[in-house]
């Protein structure tokens, strides 16, 4: 393999640890550093794409994470207004038997914080890194304390991070996510995400969400999108009139929101679009929201973030300097990030934002369209993160995964 290297991650999340797990059985001294005094998800459920799931396996984590989660084969949305599908995609459009996998957060968290610790990782806690020298790689802590030099340090902090100096968008609106018990009977499908919307402005959805153990009842993850300048106002006003006006636009939701007795069993995202530059500077390198961050309406966020790890990784592992390796880094994920950061910014306004032209637009003339050939195979690999054959530019190749379409 290439030079052993000290390496410094800053941030214990799904990216962060990931590539910990993968540079550490390099042979990698890595020091992950986190703020918490035990590292902890932030967040509801997710959704692995076959490009997450691909690099779960390389960690030996992909049958683990199938187990805990639910299926998901179809994402179906429909406007209250019109009463028409206006999101009805289909992962088997593009390959018989594909699909994603929702799982909760802690559990898939779990999952990468076992991968790290046992491929040798150190995890400093109660550590909060709030400024890198690039050149020198000294990383300084909210406590003023210095530490290194490392050879790297790797900036896993998220869209928010101290080390991303590049001014950030912040969308108008993010949404309320909770995790509820699935309970049966009340027609939601077990294998898919389903949506209602009145215009773009308000948004309902609910997903099957696994389990955290494999001893633990199923759950499900439901989410309400609301204005981040509305959040504040929210938490003061009467939670039975939220449900109220939830209900209305999604009656079968009733029995769902029962579970919800105060503001605090919705956790509140909010969501950032921007695109940090230089992804590479010197001792530095960001993966993850650090470098591309963006509104979840694609669902690809922590299945990027694995895809950053593992290109990390595979750069490093190259026998050649270190700049050379991180350029190489940078150019096997450019494209991929570019592509879904522009199809991020152009599809989220169709289904959060105030505008009526653009809902009216999604219902009456985008939904039928989508429904034309070649759309569903489209749409399909959009979602299924496919776009871009990132797994084929990580040298990942059929033989590597279960077979797919990804790298035709």
């Amino acid at each position: 393999m290439a030079t052993s290297l000290n390496i410094a991650v800053a941030g214990a999340g799904i990216g962060g640890l990931a590539a910990a797990a993968l540079l550490a059985r390099q042979g990698h001294q890595v020091t992950v550093f986190d703020q918490f005094d035990a590292p902890q998800p932030v967040g509801s459920g997710l959704i692995l794409q076959e490009t997450g799931l691909a690099i779960l396996g390389e960690l030996g984590l992909r049958s683990d994470a199938q187990r805990l989660g639910a299926p998901l084969r179809r994402l179906h949305g429909e406007s209250v207004g019109s009463g028409r599908t206006v999101l009805d995609v289909r992962y088997d459009a593009l390959r018989p038997g594909l699909c994603g996998v929702s799982v909760q957060r802690p559990a898939l968290f779990s999952l990468v914080h076992d991968a790290a610790r046992t491929a040798g990782a150190d995890i400093a806690v109660s550590t909060r890194i709030i400024s890198a020298h690039a050149a020198t790689g000294y990383v300084t802590t909210g406590a003023g304390d210095t530490l290194g030099p490392f050879d790297l340090v790797v900036d896993a902090l998220g869209v928010r991070s101290p080390l991303s100096s590049r001014p950030r968008t912040s969308l108008a609106y993010g949404a309320l996510w909770a995790t509820l018990p699935w309970r049966d009977g009340l027609g939601f499908e077990k294998d898919a995400l389903a949506q209602k919307y009145r215009q773009a402005r308000q948004m309902a959805g609910v997903m099957p969400s696994g389990r955290l153990t494999e001893s633990d009842p199923e759950t499900l993850t439901y989410f309400w999108s609301i204005r981040a300048d509305q959040h504040a106002t929210w938490k003061q006003e009467s939670l039975e009139a939220w449900k109220r006006e939830a209900i209305e636009l999604w009656p079968e939701t009733a029995p769902l929101l029962d579970e919800i007795q105060s503001h605090d069993q919705l956790t509140f995202a909010r969501y950032d679009h921007r695109t940090h530059a230089p992804v590479v500077n010197q001792r530095l390198v960001h993966v993850g929201d650090s470098w591309h961050a963006a509104s979840p309406q694609l669902g690809q966020g922590a299945n990027m973030a694995l895809l950053d790890a593992y290109a990390l990784a595979r750069a490093l592992g190259q026998p050649d300097a270190l700049d050379r390796q991180l350029r190489h880094y940078k150019a096997m994920r450019a494209g991929h990030v570019r592509l879904f950061q522009m199809m991020s910014w152009l599809f989220t306004p169709v289904y959060q934002s105030d505008s009526a032209a653009l809902a009216w637009l999604r219902d009456w003339l985008a939904a039928p369209l989508s429904r034309v050939p070649p759309a569903p195979q489209i749409l399909a690999a959009m979602v299924s993160g496919g776009l871009g054959s990132p797994l084929k530019r990580l040298g990942l190749s059929p033989g590597d995964q279960p077979p797919s379409d990804f790298n035709r």
